[in-house]
C-alpha cells in the first residue's frame, strides 16, 4: 500500500494539530500492544495510526477521549454516598474531639512542668546552696586534716 500523508487524513480531522495529537496517541497505544484495526504492511506505528484515522477504522471521538484521559493530571473523585458521608462526618467529629483532648493534655503537662520547674528553682536553690556550703566546709576541713596527717 502506498504511504499515507497528512493530506489523506485532513478530511477526517480538519485541524492538523489535532490530527498530530490523535495519531501520536494512537501510535503510542499501538507500541504498547493495542490491537491494530488495519494491516501493518511493514509500516511503522505512526503510519499505521494515520492509516487507521484515514480509513475511519478508529472512532475519532473515542480516540480523542482516550487522549484527554491520558493527559489529565487530576481526576475529580465521585461524591460519596449518604451512608459514606455520615461515616466521614462522624470520623471528622471524633478526630476533632481527639485533637482537643490531646491539646488539653499537652497544655496540662506544660502547666505541670512549669510548676515543677518553678518549685525546683525556688525550693531547691536554697538546698543547693546549703549542700554546696557544707561540701565546701567539709572539703576545707578535710584538706586541713590531710595536711596534718
Amino acid at each position: 500500500m502506498a504511504r499515507i500523508t497528512v493530506e489523506d487524513c485532513i478530511l477526517e480531522v480538519p485541524n492538523r494539530f489535532d490530527l498530530v495529537l490523535l495519531a501520536s496517541h494512537r501510535a503510542r497505544g499501538i507500541a504498547s500492544g493495542e490491537a491494530l484495526t488495519v494491516e501493518r504492511d511493514n509500516d511503522k506505528n505512526t503510519v499505521v495510526a494515520l492509516r487507521e484515522i484515514a480509513d475511519k477504522t478508529m472512532d475519532k471521538e473515542e480516540l480523542a477521549e482516550s487522549l484527554l484521559r491520558g493527559m489529565q493530571r487530576h481526576v475529580e473523585p465521585d461524591e460519596p454516598e449518604e451512608d459514606e458521608m455520615a461515616l466521614l462526618m462522624a470520623s471528622e467529629q471524633w478526630s476533632e474531639i481527639a485533637r482537643a483532648d490531646a491539646d488539653a493534655a499537652r497544655s496540662a503537662a506544660e502547666d505541670r512542668d512549669d510548676r515543677r520547674s518553678s518549685e525546683v528553682d525556688s525550693g531547691e536553690s536554697s538546698k543547693t546552696l546549703k549542700f554546696r556550703n557544707s561540701d565546701l566546709s567539709r572539703s576545707a576541713s578535710g584538706s586541713g586534716d590531710k595536711q596534718d596527717g
